[in-house]
């Protein structure tokens, strides 16, 4: 059995994970609405992403005998003033994230509850992936400058679902 303290920091990380993935939807949606259909493919996919992760969490609770209880979800952004500047947003939420995971698997050690460490380590490395991708988008962006966004749209939409 999970403990009441650990439930709780898992519930509140299946909360931003379904955040996010609202938050990448608007972005998708704020993007498409400017004719960027590459970036906003891109963006849904990843959408999609951390619904899924939002539910192996889930999973993983109510495996482990613990209680999923899904939270509001706060409002997301809707307007953002550039490409970039949604990446930026987008790469802040994943280090937030980051250190949410960071505070769950810090719990699990202190409890011993290996398990959940375990479970919750590949979501370490998994943010390592995140944030090194989408790290790499706006560096990208800001290297190429306005110039090269048609192009790094039609890249960005080649991405698999």
């Amino acid at each position: 059995m999970i403990s009441s303290k650990l439930q709780k920091v898992v519930n509140d990380q299946i909360t931003a994970e379904l955040w996010s993935s609202q938050l990448y939807l608007q972005m998708s949606y704020f993007l498409k609405a400017q004719g960027w259909d590459g970036f906003a493919h891109w963006l849904r996919c990843h959408s999609d992403e951390e619904r899924e992760h939002a539910t192996r969490m889930a999973d993983f609770l109510t495996d482990r005998g613990g209680k999923v209880k899904l939270q509001m979800i706060n409002l997301v952004p809707e307007g953002w003033g550039s490409v970039t500047e949604v990446f930026e947003h987008s790469l802040s939420q994943e280090k937030m994230v980051s250190k949410m995971i960071d505070k769950i698997v810090l719990h699990a050690i202190e409890e011993q509850d290996f398990a959940t460490e375990n479970f919750f380590r590949t979501f370490v490395d998994e943010q390592v992936e995140e944030e090194a991708l989408f790290g790499g988008v706006v560096d990208r962006l800001k290297a190429a400058g306005e110039n090269a966004l048609p192009f790094m749209n039609a890249q960005m939409g080649r991405r698999k679902e």
